[in-house]
């Protein structure tokens, strides 16, 4: 015999390796690791290493990791995006403009076309770097300000608020 249970509750709709989430518990699982440890004591570049590789990184990996995180040239939003970007209404809501972005992002890219794993990433790694840089340009051009370019000595998340800032 079945029974009803109104919504999504206890519906399993997919197994992962990279993520657990056990709701009755309220728990949350990257690759075996709490998220609340991870917040605590581990850096965004870390967590996403860990999402990606599938470990924590050794110091080496974590340096080479941030290395290509922090490269200009994969923080840096091709001109013509940010020409579309200033085309956009004002008022275009956030989520829609990332979506915009990440597309155009695509024609731009060098890789589109190889789905080899380490060109996968590669895109991965300047998709990661350009996303604070394209939600900080369009903050300051829907405010009338022109972007910041990135500052490769600064973390992903500094670096963030440097572009929105401008200091």
């Amino acid at each position: 015999m079945s029974s009803f249970k109104e919504g999504l509750e206890d519906v399993v709709v997919s197994t992962s390796e990279i993520c657990f989430i056990d709701g009755r518990e309220g728990r949350l699982l990257y690759r075996g690791y709490d998220v609340d440890e991870l917040v605590q004591f581990s850096s965004f570049e870390e967590v996403v290493y860990l999402l990606w590789h599938g470990n924590l990184p050794s110091r080496k990996d974590l340096d080479a990791h941030v290395k290509a995180l922090s490269s200009t040239a994969n923080r840096r939003l091709p001109p013509k995006l940010i020409t579309i970007l200033r085309q956009l209404p004002k008022k275009t809501a956030p989520m829609e403009v990332l979506r915009t972005g990440v597309s155009a992002l695509q024609a731009f890219d060098p890789d589109a076309e190889d789905n080899s794993r380490e060109a996968t990433v590669r895109k991965a790694v300047r998709l990661t770097a350009q996303m604070p840089t394209l939600v900080a340009a369009w903050e300051r051009l829907r405010r009338g300000k022109p972007p910041v370019a990135p500052n490769p000595k600064l973390t992903l998340a500094a670096n963030f608020l440097y572009m929105l800032s401008g200091q």
